[in-house]
C-alpha cells in the first residue's frame, strides 16, 4: 500500500494511502483540538463546534449538506474526543471531488447563526441529558473528572448544561479562528485516488488561517489514590478504577495493550472468567487502555450489585499483583500476541479505519506507522516486557476509582484499601 504526505506551504498536511482493491474512499479532515484545549469556562465548546459545522453554509442549510453526499450513496458525519477533532466522509472513489467540496464548504464557509446555534444548542443538551440516564456512560465521565481533578482532561466532552447553554457566539468563532489553522489540521484520506488529485483539490478548496494555534495544557496524572462514591438510586452499582498508564509515543504501549487484553479484552479474559463465568458476579466487566499524546490511563469498568463489588475488586487487585510479581506464560502471552495483531489487522480492512490510523499516527507522532512495524513490535514482545508494563502501571499507591450507585464507603470496607 503506498502512503503519501504532502505539506503544503502553510502547514496543512494531506496524507494518503491508495488501496486498488476497492471502489471507496474514506477522507477526513482532523484538527488537533478536543475537550483538553478547552477552558474551565469553554466546556464542551469543540464538541458544539463538531456539530455547527453541520448546521449552514452560505451555499447549503443542514439538509443540503447531508444530502449532497448521501444522494450519492455516501455517508458523512463527525466526532469529538479529548484531543481531536475529525469530520469525515465515506463514498465512492469516482466521488472524491464532492466529498472534498462539501467538506470544504464546511470547514471554509459555515455561518454560526444565531438562529442555528440556539437550536443546536438544544440539541446537545438533550445529548448531554440522554449520558446523564446511561450510569454505563456516566460512571465514566465522573472517573476522568475524579482521575484528571482540574486538568482539561477530566472535563466532560460534551460539556455540562450551563457551558453550553450560555456559550457566547463571538467565543465559539473565537475559538475556531485560533484553532482551526492550517498547521493545525491534518486532511486524511484512504481508498481507491490518487494523492496528487487530493492535493491539486485541497489547494483549491481549503484556505485555512496561517496563525499557530495555542498549545494543550500539559497533563498532570494522579500522584495519590482516591475513591469516591456517587450515589444513585439506581439498581447496580457501576464502578470504575484507574490508573496512570503510557502515552501514545510509547513503545511499551504494546506490552499496556497486551495487559489490556489479557485482563479485560474477550471472554476469555482473565477478568470475564474469574468475575463472571467462575462467580456470576457481574454481567459487565472489561478494562481500557486510553493512549494520549504526553499520558494514558488503564481502568477497569465493571457493573454488579453491592453485595458483589468487594469480591470482583478483590479479584481484579489480586491480578494487578500476580502480574506484577510473575512473567505470564509464554503460551499465554502468544494468545496476547495474536489477538493484538488481529486487532491491528481488523481495523485495517476497511478504508474508514486505515483513514484513521493515518491521521492519528501524523498527529501524534508526526509520522505514519506501517502495520507490519506495528506488528514486528507485537512480535518481539516478551513475557518480562508485560511484567514490566505491569508494574509500571498497577501501583496502587496512584490508584483512582468512582462508584456510581447505591454503595456507600462502608458498603465497601476494606476492599480498595489504597
Amino acid at each position: 500500500m503506498a502512503v503519501k504526505k504532502t505539506v503544503l506551504p502553510d502547514g496543512l498536511r494531506i496524507i494518503t494511502e491508495r488501496i486498488t482493491s476497492i471502489r471507496s474512499v474514506a477522507i477526513g479532515v482532523w484538527v488537533n483540538v478536543g475537550s483538553r484545549n478547552e477552558r474551565a469556562s469553554e466546556t464542551g465548546i469543540s464538541h458544539l463546534i463538531e456539530h455547527m459545522f453541520f448546521k449552514g453554509t452560505k451555499a447549503r442549510d443542514a439538509k443540503e449538506i447531508a444530502n449532497s453526499i448521501e444522494q450519492l450513496g455516501g455517508a458523512i458525519n463527525a466526532f469529538t474526543t479529548r484531543e481531536q477533532t475529525c469530520f469525515y466522509i465515506r463514498a465512492l472513489d469516482e466521488h472524491l471531488p464532492q466529498a472534498v467540496d462539501v467538506l470544504s464548504d464546511m470547514l471554509m464557509n459555515s455561518t454560526f447563526t444565531p438562529h442555528n446555534l440556539r437550536r443546536e444548542k438544544q440539541v446537545v443538551l438533550e445529548e448531554i441529558k440522554e449520558t446523564c440516564d446511561s450510569p454505563a456512560e456516566l460512571v465514566h465521565d465522573i472517573f476522568a473528572e475524579k482521575f484528571w481533578v482540574d486538568h482539561p482532561l477530566g472535563r466532560s466532552i460534551l460539556g455540562d448544561p450551563d457551558s453550553v447553554k450560555n456559550m457566547p457566539r463571538k467565543r465559539i468563532l473565537d475559538y475556531v479562528k485560533a484553532n482551526y489553522t492550517a498547521g493545525n489540521v491534518v486532511i486524511a484520506a484512504a481508498g481507491n485516488l490518487s494523492h496528487d488529485e487530493l492535493v491539486k483539490l485541497v489547494k483549491k478548496k481549503f484556505k485555512f488561517s496561517r496563525i499557530e494555534s495555542p498549545k494543550a495544557e500539559a497533563a498532570v496524572a494522579p500522584v495519590s489514590s482516591a475513591v469516591h462514591f456517587v450515589q444513585k438510586d439506581i439498581a447496580q452499582n457501576h464502578f470504575v478504577l484507574g490508573l496512570p498508564s503510557i502515552d501514545f509515543s510509547d513503545r511499551r504501549k504494546f506490552a499496556a495493550l497486551g495487559l489490556n487484553f489479557y485482563l479485560g479484552g474477550g471472554m476469555s479474559s482473565a477478568l470475564f472468567q474469574e468475575i463472571r463465568e467462575k462467580r456470576g458476579l457481574a454481567y459487565t466487566v472489561y478494562t481500557f487502555q486510553d493512549f494520549y499524546r504526553d499520558s494514558g490511563v488503564f481502568g477497569v469498568y465493571l457493573s454488579t450489585d453491592g453485595k458483589g463489588l468487594p469480591k470482583a475488586l478483590d479479584i481484579i487487585l489480586k491480578q494487578f499483583r500476580l502480574l506484577k510479581k510473575k512473567p505470564i506464560a509464554t503460551t499465554t502471552l502468544d494468545k496476547i500476541k495474536a489477538q493484538i495483531k488481529a486487532s491491528l489487522i481488523f481495523s485495517m480492512e476497511s478504508a474508514s479505519g486505515r483513514m484513521n490510523r493515518l491521521a492519528r499516527h501524523e498527529l501524534m507522532l508526526g509520522k505514519s506507522t506501517s502495520l507490519s512495524r506495528s506488528i514486528g513490535y507485537v512480535d518481539a514482545m516478551s513475557p518480562k516486557d508485560l511484567q514490566e508494563a505491569a508494574q509500571f502501571i498497577f501501583n496502587e499507591k496512584r490508584l483512582v476509582a468512582v462508584s456510581l450507585g447505591p454503595v456507600t464507603k462502608s458498603d465497601l470496607g476494606d476492599s480498595l484499601s489504597v
